[in-house]
């Protein structure tokens, strides 16, 4: 007869206690990053978890220093790689350089009720290694239109709420830019800006002279003009994504993550694919987390009192959804029906370009990683439109470049010559408009396919409506009226169909709210009904504004980590 088992002895004690820590933070891309610095230097030991490899600053960085003619096709995609992954070859940062930054279109699949480009970087750092770095605040109207114009829900917050985190953030950050006094892009802490190039200064002085309400500014961007606790500055050499061994723009592996690892309360674990979010009913509040091993597919549980979910848009969202339990039958914090709708993203589809005559004595030197930006005008001030709300901005790049095509009969010598020949001095502009959030536009996870890992694949329903088809129409129209008032030559105007999702600022999803019946996330970035769980990446966005929102999520962030910490003292968590 066997003995009977001692019920003094739990074998998973100790391992619960090794996988115990202050706080767990999903995603390490450029809020989970935010997230593990505030949390980590407030005390809390922190775990941080990483679906992809591990990326470590400078070291993991193959190509960053790696002249085109070395590299086997010249920075170009091949063919292959092209017909491989038809998505995300479309991504204006995936290059030969960069390709390992990026998810293949094969290695994690998703379903398309309608066209949607899913553009992902699954490594620590994330995203924030190939962002584009431009960094406009949101201005008080942009906090508040919803509510003016019945559209969706009213944020939970106004600008004077984030106003501050935003100063927090851009100090350690480092954004160079001017403080251009429009309300439209409130201005910042800021480094010394980057400067115009002659083009681009000519547009600017012709809008002042022809337009009351439109300005050109250079954008206000996350690469240093001068060096900052031992990072940069900017070398000018715009190969930013591929990783910056100068330190000289912001991502989580040169600023955020360094930081958190200096107090030693940081464990990074990368490989770790977060299925779902542990939920106790009794004490009201999640427990923790469970994870799949994304190599060895194991499965395990990692537990803390807070959880910040920084997964990116649609992973973040596709988590709390497969977050099931019995007080959260549909997800977790999905009391409203509103989880995984509301998905917006940034219309694109307008472009102009035109040539400028003149200006032939003067070229630039060095490749300034950003360009100039023109703030909203439309339904703002005086401005009113009937056709269509909200508005939009430009990116607006002025430049000259060299290699003149010939007549085709050049060879050699001649050849040699033309293709050094500087050009005409030219412009470019994209507008970039506000979405709305629409019910309609929404996620949800297939009943019936699932990934390597087990994980339900997400099924992705969303387009452009009426209001951003109108829109575009007006930023082709405006931007060739105002480069025709400026005498630029050659001007097109053109719309493309570029796929909702391409533009890779997916938002809403599991937004903020005044009202659990309406909303996802209560006004300091909680889920409803499990207010020790935080979301405060882009899934947490109630609109969408017509300003890059990164710098927003990472106001956010520090916001919210700074309130969780407080009621974590307070025992209120």
């Amino acid at each position: 007869m066997p003995a009977p088992l001692n019920k003094n002895i739990n074998l998973n004690t100790q391992a619960k206690a090794q996988n115990t820590f202050d706080a767990i933070v999903i995603g390490s891309g450029i809020s989970g990053g935010w997230a593990a610095k505030e949390l980590c230097e407030k005390g809390l030991k922190t775990l941080v978890l990483e679906r992809g490899r591990n990326v470590v600053h400078i070291k993991d960085y193959p190509t960053a220093t790696t002249p085109p003619w070395q590299l086997e096709h010249r920075n170009q995609l091949t063919q292959q790689l092209r017909e491989e992954n038809p998505i995300v070859s479309k991504c204006y940062a995936f290059q030969e350089s960069t390709a390992h930054f990026f998810v293949k279109d094969k290695e994690h699949p998703y379903i398309q009720t309608k066209p949607f480009d899913w553009i992902r970087g699954y490594q620590v750092g994330g995203k924030s290694l190939t962002w584009g770095r431009w960094t406009q605040r949101w201005g008080k109207h942009d906090f508040e239109a919803n509510a003016k114009e019945g559209i969706a829900v009213d944020w939970p917050i106004r600008y004077q709420d984030i106003d501050p985190w935003y100063s927090y953030v851009e100090r350690f950050a480092g954004i160079s830019g001017n403080r251009d006094g429009l309300p439209q892009i409130p201005d910042g802490e800021f480094q010394p800006p980057m400067e115009m190039n002659c083009a681009e200064d000519y547009f600017k002085k012709s809008l002042q002279k022809n337009y009351d309400d439109r300005h050109l500014v250079i954008s206000r961007t996350a690469n240093l003009t001068k060096p900052l606790q031992g990072r940069g500055p900017c070398q000018y050499r715009d190969l930013c994504y591929r990783g910056c061994p100068f330190s000289g723009y912001f991502s989580s592996n040169s600023a955020t993550l360094p930081a958190a690892e200096k107090t030693g309360n940081l464990t990074l674990r990368p490989f770790s694919v977060v299925h779902s979010i542990l939920y106790d009913k009794e004490k009201g509040k999640a427990t923790g987390v469970r994870v799949i091993d994304t190599n060895t597919k194991e499965e395990m549980e990692f537990y803390a009192k807070i959880i910040f979910v920084n997964g990116s848009t649609l992973n973040s969202t596709l988590i709390l959804m497969n977050s099931i339990s019995d007080r959260f039958p549909n997800g977790m914090g999905n009391d409203s029906g509103e989880l995984g709708h509301n998905l917006m993203d940034h219309n694109y589809n307008g472009r102009i370009t035109a040539e400028l005559e003149g200006f032939e004595d003067k070229v630039f030197y060095g490749r300034r990683p950003t360009g100039t930006y023109m703030p909203r005008f439309r339904n703002f001030g005086s401005d009113k439109q009937s056709s269509f709300l909200r508005g939009y901005s430009y990116a607006a790049i002025g430049g000259r470049g060299r290699g003149v095509a010939g007549q085709g009969d050049e060879l050699g010598a001649q050849l040699k010559d033309r293709l050094t020949q500087w050009g005409p001095w030219s412009m470019t502009m994209f507008g970039m408009g506000e979405c709305l959030p629409y019910h309609e536009n929404h996620v949800a996870l297939s009943k019936d396919q699932v990934d390597d890992w087990g994980m339900p694949l997400l099924v992705i329903d969303a387009e452009y409506k009426q209001n951003e088809n109108t829109m575009t129409e007006d930023i082709v129209a405006s931007g060739v009226e105002m480069l025709e008032k400026a005498n630029f030559k050659n001007v097109k105007g053109e719309i493309q169909n570029r796929t909702f999702g391409f533009n890779i600022h997916e938002m809403g999803t599991a937004r903020m709210g005044r009202d659990p019946k309406t909303s996802v996330l209560n006004g300091n970035n909680q889920v409803w009904g499990a207010e020790n769980v935080f979301v405060t990446d882009g899934a947490c966005m109630t609109s969408s504004a017509c300003q890059n929102p990164s710098l927003t999520y990472m106001a956010l962030t520090a916001r919210a980590a700074d309130f969780a910490v407080a009621e974590l003292k307070r025992q209120n968590l």
